[in-house]
Order: structure tokens, then sequence, then C-alpha cells
């Protein structure tokens, strides 16, 4: 019992957390069942041979493989982090469902420090989505298995070696962790503890919770860390499935909350490198320019670099598709979406220093970077969503009116941080006139996240 006053009945959201945490093993079958189809749609097509032009979504695996993780998953993942939490994480994801299960049985060490490093999430997200770049994995099944299958291999190696019962993967290492973790604060869900009632509860019994990904759900103030698995709900009459405003989290973070490594991830990586992913095959940039490099190199008799010996897994390599990358393409990919990462970010990096700089309060430009966050996840669904737009249309299904639904949506994601910086100043009490000229120079920031995707979609 508690100290004070009986608990209130719970809502119909925390009671359906509470549903989740009785019936585990529901949880826990769909994850099998999750896991099973992840790794059959994995590695299975990497052995078949590549489809031909009569190839369908309906009638042949890897297109239909293909459709399935760059379609639907991966987009639509992006859109759940918004909208539910990691409950992506917590109920379907399979490596972390995987990781958690082998470290039942692992050697269960201690987690080390080096893994513990704040950077990792920001590392292995550009690493992976500049190498997935490299080897074309939104087009073969080879690179698909390379990428996911070895990010599912080193979750297993990590799962048996630290940790027992536990996602250390997950809360340190996991290329996507970082992002799902910012984009999850904008969420109108979230599990929510209440720490008065939490210490008043007397129970002289408490059964303890293992949560897997390493929350301290006891002071869990934000949700960038859960994963919605629904295994603390009604803990100690503390722990609640709840709603909140969407991007209240975000409204009222504290400067001292403000992570530099998180604010490089959402300013390099999720905005800058993601955009210079998605945008190099359409930009005639970039074709301008490796054809001058060319030139270049064929008047000096240079042939070096326009070589097309690179194994697949290294350059994109199908001569049976007519898909080759030289050495040339794989250092002019490179380049291009360096050159992003750093104009972009650096363009936004100078502006909200300048916002942080005219609030008169240290760490400022960190703290307001976090109202972003809409843009940076807008941005890759996008982004991730053309290919959607691309193998619908290959079979014949066109969307309509796609460029007034991409324009809406950026300014929809425009609108929304906006709304989140001028939240945030309210709380700092500025006057109205540095509010006016701080957000002005907020919107010069964002305009670097809008900018690039307008030109995709509506100049080249």
């Amino acid at each position: 019992m508690s100290a004070c006053a009986t608990a209130p009945a719970p809502t119909r959201l925390a009671a359906f957390g509470r549903w989740m945490q009785r019936n585990r093993r529901w949880v826990l079958g769909l994850q099998w069942i999750t896991l099973f189809a992840y790794l059959f749609l994995v590695a299975v097509p990497a052995f078949l041979p590549l489809p031909d032009t009569q190839a369908h979504i309906w009638n042949d695996l890897t297109r239909f493989a293909q459709f399935v993780f760059w379609g639907i998953w991966w987009p639509f993942v992006l859109v759940s982090m918004m909208l539910m939490g990691r409950a992506w994480c917590g109920v379907l994801c399979p490596e972390g469902f995987v990781t958690e299960q082998v470290s039942r049985f692992g050697l269960g060490r201690p987690v080390p420090r080096w893994i513990k490093w704040g950077g990792w999430p920001f590392v292995a997200f550009l690493g992976t989505t500049v190498y997935g770049q490299l080897v074309s994995v939104y087009e073969y099944p080879k690179a698909v298995l390379l990428v996911l299958g070895g990010s599912t291999v080193a979750a297993i190696a990590v799962g048996l070696v630290y940790g027992r019962n536990k996602r250390v993967w997950c809360r340190h290492l996991c290329p996507v962790n970082g992002v799902f973790g910012l984009l999850s604060r904008l969420a109108p869900l979230h599990f929510r503890t209440d720490r008065l009632r939490w210490e008043q509860t007397t129970s002289a019994r408490v059964i303890p919770v293992n949560c897997a990904p390493l929350v301290d759900i006891r002071r869990m103030e934000s949700s960038a860390g859960c994963h919605m698995c629904g295994r603390c709900a009604g803990h100690r009459d503390a722990i609640e499935l709840a709603g909140r405003a969407p991007g209240s989290e975000v409204a009222q973070l504290k400067a001292d909350d403000a992570n530099p490594w998180e604010v490089r991830l959402l300013v390099y990586g999720l905005i800058g490198t993601a955009i210079g992913a998605f945008q190099w095959s359409a930009s005639p940039w970039f074709v301008q320019a490796k054809l001058a490099v060319a030139e270049w190199l064929i008047e000096r008799d240079s042939y070096a670099l326009l070589g097309d010996n690179a194994p697949w897994w290294l350059l994109t390599h199908y001569p049976e598709a007519s898909d080759v990358f030289t050495w040339l393409d794989g250092l002019m990919i490179l380049g291009y979406i360096g050159a992003a990462a750093v104009v972009i970010g650096g363009w936004i990096s100078l502006w909200l220093r300048l916002a942080g700089h005219l609030t008169g309060r240290a760490r400022a430009h960190l703290h307001l970077a976090y109202a972003l966050i809409p843009l940076g996840g807008v941005g890759v669904f996008l982004g991730l969503s053309a290919l959607t737009v691309s193998l619908l249309s290959a079979e014949g299904i066109n969307i309509a009116h796609l460029g007034s639904i991409r324009a809406g949506l950026l300014a929809a994601a425009t609108i929304a941080s906006l709304a989140l910086a001028h939240r945030m100043l309210a709380r700092m009490a500025v006057s109205r006139t540095q509010a006016t000229a701080i957000l002005a120079a907020f919107s010069a920031a964002a305009a670097g996240a809008v900018v690039p995707w307008v030109m995709m979609y509506f100049v080249w």
C-alpha cells in the first residue's frame, strides 16, 4: 500500500500499459515472429539472382524485401518514433530483442568505459549512413545483408559478452539509437514516473523490474532512452503510460540537460549527413563535379581512379545490372556527403551560436538546437519515402499531389520547429525585442535544413 491516498483508477492509456506488463508472452511472441521474418528477408534474397525487369513486389522475393525494408519499415519506423516514442524498439526491433535474449546466457561482463563513450551514436550513424551509400544498400540484397546483417551480428556479439538480460548494444552502440532518442522526445506518448508516489510506496515486497535498455526508471524524465516495452508499467503505482502535448519534452528541456553529442548528431548527422546521402544521386552539382574531375584525370593520362575493380562490399559492383562504381565515384560520394554535412551543419551551427549569444545564456545554442528535431525527422522521412515513391512508381502506382504533400510536410515541420523555439524562449524570460532577434537567427538556422530539400524536390 501507499502512505498516501489510494492511487486513482488508471486512464485508458495507463490501463493499456499495464496490459502490456501483464501480457509479456504476447509481446515476446510478436518479437520472435518479427525476428524470424527479419532474418529471412535479410538473408535469403542475398543468395538469389538479381531480379530482372519483369520482377514485381508481389512475385519476386528480392523486390518484396526491398519494399518492406526501404519502402515501409525505415520511413515509418521514424514516423512511429515521433508519434509513439520508441515502441518499435521495445515491441518489435529484432536487434534489440536478440541482443537481450543472448545476454541471458552470455558472459555477463560489466559494460566497459569505452562502450559508454557518448560519441558512439554520432559515429555509428555517420559511418552506417555513408557506407550504405557506397555499397547501394537501398538497391541490392547483398549490401542489405552486409549492413543490416552485420549490425545484427554485432548486436549478438555485444549481448554475448556484456550485461545480463540487458540491451547494452541498444543503449550505447546501435547506429540509430541516438536518432531514435531525439525523435522520441517529440512523441505525445511516454511512460511517466511519479517520483513522489515512488517515494511514498511502503510495501515490504516490491518486485524489481528489469529495464533492458538500462534506464534509471526511478528518475526517468525523458523518453529518449525508454523502449516503451511496458515492463515497468504500474511499478510501485508510480510508472504509467500517459499522454502529453507533442514536443512538450523538448519545450521544457533545461539548458543543462542539452547534450553536445546529441546536438552534433542532430545538426551534422540527422540533418547534414542525411541530406547529402539522399541528395547526391539527384544533384546536378555532383554530376558536373564528377565530369570535371574525370576530364582533368584523362587529360593527364591518370586512369587509376577511373577503374571499376573495387569489390562489391567496398563499392557498388554489379556488372550484370550495369551498375558499377569507379574509385572516383566512391571518392566523389564521400566528398559530396562530407561537404553537405560540413556546409549545412556549419551554417546551422553558426546561426544557433548567434541565437544563443543573443540570449546571454551559456549553452543556449545547444538548448535551442533541440527545436530543430521536427525538421530533422521530417527531412529523413522525406528522403526515405522517396524510395517508397520510386518503388511504387515502378509498379505503376503513382501518388497524387506528391509535390503538395512534400511541401506540406516541410511547412509543418518548419512551423513545429519555430513553435518549439518560441516556447523555449518563453521559458527563458527574454524580452520581446530579444525574442524577435533570436527567432530571426533561429529561422536562418532552420533554413539550412529546409532549402536543400526544396532544391532536391522542387528545383532540380
